[in-house]
């Protein structure tokens, strides 16, 4: 076991997400109590809060709240996601709660905790036997991603293994948390509230249906009939929600079931959300504790701890939490909206002093063990004992890194005689989401460039693919259709402009590449026919793509004067662009990041190259050399632009989530650079890209699929996205058939007697 004194020698900064006084409800309380303990027992624990916020702008929050997080906007919490993977955090602690968090089932949460790297232990503060689709989705989702769970009650532990199938050596049993109080007489207190002479029953909790206050002023008749002094308090503000929808209406109606009974005067409504020590107080100064609760499944109730905690006689219904807490004669339990029960044995009670005593010393007793500093301990051992399970990370090898050999399997496994499916589950393609121009334009080349495939398996799927594309061509239109359903219907007349330039250099790249002059011919003709088109579109990434086609078909026909047109003229705009957004340490065309970034400055290489522009092949070469110092970890690894910095005005590059195609394109630009400039510094920067698919990562984890030439779909903070997509696996491929090539004109340009990288 992890002894405490090791844990608070390696744990030193935590961030706790969850509700935080003061909004006013149970689990902000609970938030705030965790804090004060934590920091109480670990003074040099330092702990980032974020506080979840269902009315921006409505709460003062204290210093000790680090950022709040509007619970209906999505793209806080994956602000608030990266703030967290930034602190230096060695763990994440969230306490979850139905309706806190926003999207269905508040999934919104899980966007955030797919994106910190840190180990996440998770306190359950409601757990539901019979989820809807959306509570059970979102639930499993916390499971597969905590190391840890905490639950309230032995019945948590239970239904998380029964109904979701959770595995129980990550479940861990820690109490809800009480405060370190004296044990008291009553008496001493009751003069502070005006109960002097009064025998005290207290309910406590935010006011609103559920919680059987009816059933207990339905008993104070025949408990009025025994002691007549008796005071039945009702502590705690109506529920937020209930009073946005009705105002007071469910207060009023108690007070005039108490009149209607006769029993107004032995009923107190204290109307407050008071601060915590002024609710023990007032714990402390009754007699009895009474919980009504209808609800059977309650698995926790904090002021029911809280009572047990300062050694109240308790009389409660038996929901999950107060079986367990009061079981073995530490409080009465009667049944669900039963009055004459609850009557019976308050009266039981109030009737016998020493019974009473007695009662309250065997809680005070219980309480002990779920004192918050016992909470913090307990929970600060399991939060090392993750913590220190967590892989270290290990220093990988580079000569074991080797280029893969070019592996067909898994395009082809993701192919059918339509043309190649988009998306997978893991490795198994996911029909619902059809096909689409872009994957099947990037399949096309690879055939042309893979040479190891036969001659019948390349005929074949050279003309699926070629097809896909070919009956995508929309004449009508002037443009490609981009998606297509699995039933063959398109989804649109025309596709993105980016779509349409992915096809272009397709064409570009076959009439070049193609193994078979009927499949050249195919293809130079479709680019003839269509490469117009590319004049009318304005977004930088489909004019490279384009400018890419044309330059592989100025190879094949020098004379082309529809390709040098496409690369003289995006290659100014690009030159001009540069010159538009260039700041101070910003050498780049936009004044954001985005996807396939490196292709922009690998087009102005191959336009320079195929032009004998000098300006176009500088520029390419410096704008090549700022985003590769961009996608470059502090350890010297490839660091992919995670698609979380896109768009983000002149902003650094955030780390996650790195896919597949930025380090394609990399390895491409590398290889136009180094055909441009000869340096072989640009043969060992294709090298790191490509390695970053063997596992040399931000994560130490490959994405490549030895066995079977398969991609994962990106690194994750939290580990890898399993799935294997089409542009995945292609962007793979692709890397592979360039690294090759590059490889062997490396070697030809150093001689047979110097090696190159």
């Amino acid at each position: 076991m992890v002894q405490l004194a090791d844990v608070v020698n390696s744990i030193d900064h935590l961030a706790l997400v969850g509700n935080f006084l003061p909004r006013k409800c149970g689990l902000a309380t609970y938030t705030t109590d965790t804090f004060t303990a934590l920091k109480s027992r670990f003074p040099d624990l330092k702990i980032d809060v974020y506080a979840m916020d269902d009315h921006p702008g409505r709460y003062e929050y204290p210093p000790e709240v680090t950022r709040s997080i509007p619970e209906q906007d999505r793209m806080q919490y994956l602000e608030a996601a990266r703030e967290i993977e930034a602190s230096g955090a060695q763990a994440l602690w969230l306490q979850h709660e139905y309706g806190i968090f926003g999207g269905a089932a508040g999934e919104h949460i899980l966007a955030l905790l797919e994106r910190v790297s840190m180990p996440v232990i998770v306190t359950l503060h409601t757990i539901l036997e019979k989820p809807n689709a959306d509570q059970r989705r979102v639930m499993e989702g916390l499971l597969r991603r905590a190391s840890r769970v905490i639950v309230m009650a032995e019945r948590g532990r239970e239904i998380l293994e029964r109904v979701y199938g959770a595995t129980g050596r990550s479940i861990v049993m820690i109490p809800h948390g009480v405060p370190d109080r004296e044990f008291v007489d009553p008496n001493t207190l009751k003069s502070r509230f005006g109960w002097e002479g009064r025998d005290v029953v207290l309910t406590f909790g935010l006011l609103a249906p559920g919680k059987g206050i009816e059933v207990m002023i339905n008993a104070l008749p025949a408990i009025v009939e025994q002691n007549p002094n008796v005071l039945y308090a009702v502590l705690g503000a109506t529920h937020p929600n209930l009073v946005a929808h009705e105002g007071e209406k469910y207060r009023d109606k108690l007070k005039a079931l108490a009149l209607d009974l006769g029993v107004g005067r032995n009923i107190e409504f204290i109307d407050a959300f008071l601060e915590h020590d002024e609710l023990i107080d007032y714990l402390q100064a009754a007699d009895i504790y009474a919980t009504p609760y209808l609800n059977p499944a309650q698995i926790t109730s904090g002021t029911l701890s809280y009572a047990v905690g300062v050694g109240k006689a308790v009389v409660s219904t038996p929901y999950v939490h107060a079986t367990e807490i009061l079981a073995d004669g530490y409080g009465v339990l009667v049944d669900f909206g039963d009055s004459a029960a609850f009557a019976r044995e308050i009266n039981a009670l109030l009737g016998s002093e020493r019974n009473r005593i007695k009662l309250s010393e065997r809680a005070y007793a219980r309480g002990r063990t779920m004192i918050w500093p016992r909470l913090a301990e307990l929970a600060m051992r399991e939060i090392g004992q993750m913590v220190a399970s967590k892989p270290l990370r290990m220093p990988s090898s580079t000569a074991a890194l080797t280029p893969l050999a070019p592996d067909f399997a898994a395009v082809e496994r993701m192919s059918d005689s339509t043309g190649m499916l988009q998306h997978s589950i893991f490795s198994i393609p996911d029909r619902r989401h059809g096909y689409c121009i872009d994957d099947n334009a990037r399949a096309l080349m690879l055939v042309s460039q893979m040479t190891s495939l036969d001659e019948v398996q390349r005929d074949k799927w050279m003309t699926i693919y070629a097809s896909f594309l070919q009956y995508a061509w929309n004449p009508e239109e002037r443009r490609f259709r981009n998606f297509m359903n699995f039933d063959r219907t398109w989804c649109e007349e025309f596709g993105s402009e980016d779509s349409n330039g992915r096809t272009l250099w397709a064409f570009g790249v076959t009439a070049r590449d193609a193994q078979m002059d009927k499949h050249k011919m195919w293809a130079a003709s479709m680019f003839d026919m269509t490469a117009s088109l590319s004049l009318e579109l304005g977004s930088p990434r489909a004019h490279a793509f384009a400018m890419l086609g044309a330059a592989a078909m100025l190879e094949v026909v020098p004379t082309h004067s529809l390709a040098r047109t496409i690369l003289t003229r995006f290659g100014d705009d690009l030159l001009a662009l540069l010159e538009d957004a260039r700041r101070p340490q910003w050498e780049w065309f936009e004044i954001v990041l985005a996807y396939d970034n490196a292709r922009l400055p690998e087009a102005l290489l191959r336009a320079g190259l195929a032009l004998q522009r000098d300006d176009m092949i500088q520029c390419g070469l410096k704008t090549l050399e700022w985003i590769v110092a961009k996608q470059t970890s502090p350890d010297g690894r490839f660091r992919a632009v995670g698609s979380e910095s896109f768009g983000r005005v002149y902003a650094e590059p955030l780390q996650f989530d790195q896919q597949p195609l930025e380090a394609q394109a990399t390895i491409d630009a590398c290889s136009a650079a180094f055909d441009a400039s000869r340096d072989a510094r640009w043969v060992e920067e294709a090298n790191r890209a490509y390695r970053w698919y063997l596992g040399q990562n931000d994560l130490d984890l490959p994405l490549a699929t030895v066995q079977d030439g398969g991609c994962f779909d990106g690194l994750m903070p939290s580990g890898l996205n399993r799935n294997q997509g089409a542009e995945s696996i292609l962007a793979l491929q692709l890397a592979g058939c360039t690294i090759s090539g590059l490889a062997k004109r490396a070697q030809s340009v150093a001689g047979p007697d110097r090696a190159v990288a």
